[in-house]
């Protein structure tokens, strides 16, 4: 799997016709950029946000006042998340468009829709970590929504077990954002791109 998504990454014969934008506007590959963006500016991250509710918020305010370029960092990370979403959902947008979700390819097309929903849960998480009064009604807003579905009453309680923004509830959400969510992510991706290596078809020099 690790060598297939290497050779995904870096093929050894490219057909010129398939470098044209209207092939697959390379979406993917751009959804895959600002991935590893968000990731690398995430660990950076870590190095000065402090996971609790007294201490979350000063965390924030000493990294866009003190800290070097740290005003840059979090608008970095911020803007990446907000591109990774809409290329992620063009990219899967353009896969329904073109049928590229027929056989041999429906786990593949499984696999990124699971990585879209994915994505969109890692923002959510990551909304409540500044803690502000924006992320906090926002997250409130989100859990009262999630409490309507099906099911969603028993998950709110485990994301939440102690209110919006309290101690346990702001660690549960740091540790879907920091490191659960973006592992399965990151597996995920190997997986896709693992699949489409495997389906073949999709690129012709595959």
């Amino acid at each position: 799997m690790v060598n297939d998504f290497l050779r995904h990454l870096f093929p050894r014969v490219v057909l010129g016709r398939n470098l044209r934008l209207s092939y697959t506007f390379c979406l993917g590959g751009l959804a895959f950029t600002v991935f590893l963006v968000l990731f690398l500016s995430g660990l950076l991250l870590l190095f000065y946000y402090a996971p609790t509710p007294a201490g979350a918020f000063e965390s924030i305010l000493f990294l866009e006042s003190r800290v070097a370029g740290g005003r840059y960092l979090r608008s970095l990370h911020r803007l990446a998340s907000h591109a990774f979403l809409v290329l992620i959902f063009l990219h899967s947008l353009r896969v329904i468009l073109t049928g590229a979700f027929r056989p041999p390819r429906q786990l593949n097309w499984v696999v990124g829709f699971l990585l879209l929903g994915l994505a969109l849960f890692a923002a959510y998480t990551g909304y409540l970590l500044p803690m502000d009064q924006l992320a906090l009604w926002a997250t409130q807003t989100g859990m009262e929504l999630l409490a309507t579905l099906p099911g969603g009453g028993a998950l709110r309680g485990f994301l939440v077990p102690d209110g919006i923004g309290e101690p346990l509830s702001l660690l549960r959400f740091y540790a879907l954002h920091i490191a659960i969510l973006p592992l399965t992510m990151l597996a995920l991706v190997f997986l896709h791109f693992y699949r489409v290596r495997q389906d073949k078809g999709i690129l012709p020099y595959l």
